[in-house]
């Protein structure tokens, strides 16, 4: 049914479930499996008016950048981990400096992907409200079929 899965991370405890189910589904589909992980750009505060907004140094930026790229690598190296003990090859990609619903939904259309699996922290109410969701970003604005893993009673 499902050819070209793309799955998506950030490392947390409830996208590790995701991830176990994911991997677990392409393997029992024998499905492509391309897992990602995306980091969001350092913000900056240009101000406005007689604001006056932060503006990092060159070094700032660089230091933040390294630091998103050796937490995407931990992440996605403990992706790789869980689909070789589960017997499922995976492409492993980092999209750095990107807003991670829009990464998702583009990627997926670029990589031909027919399905998206993603875990959901299942905020609610005002949690919802203010911190948003990337996964209901994805459902709303993506083109793709979403699979979304609920969280873990325990997590």
């Amino acid at each position: 049914m499902y050819a070209n899965i793309l799955l998506s991370t950030d490392g947390s405890d409830v996208a590790r479930k995701g991830v176990e189910h994911g991997i677990t589904l392409a393997k029992a589909l024998n499905a492509r499996l391309t897992i990602i992980t995306v980091t969001e750009a350092l913000p900056v505060d240009y101000g406005g008016g007689h604001d006056s907004g932060w503006i990092p140094s060159q070094d700032e930026i660089d230091s933040f950048d390294a630091a998103c790229k050796a937490r995407a690598g931990k992440v996605l190296d403990e992706a790789r981990a869980m689909s070789e003990q589960i017997g499922t090859p995976a492409e492993l990609l980092h999209v750095p400096n990107a807003h991670p619903a829009t990464a998702i939904i583009e990627t997926a259309k670029s990589r031909g992907c027919d399905l998206i699996v993603m875990a959901s922290h299942g905020r609610r109410g005002l949690r919802k409200l203010f911190l948003g969701s990337q996964t209901s970003e994805v459902l709303v604005d993506g083109s793709v079929p979403v699979l979304v893993v609920p969280k873990p009673a325990s997590v």
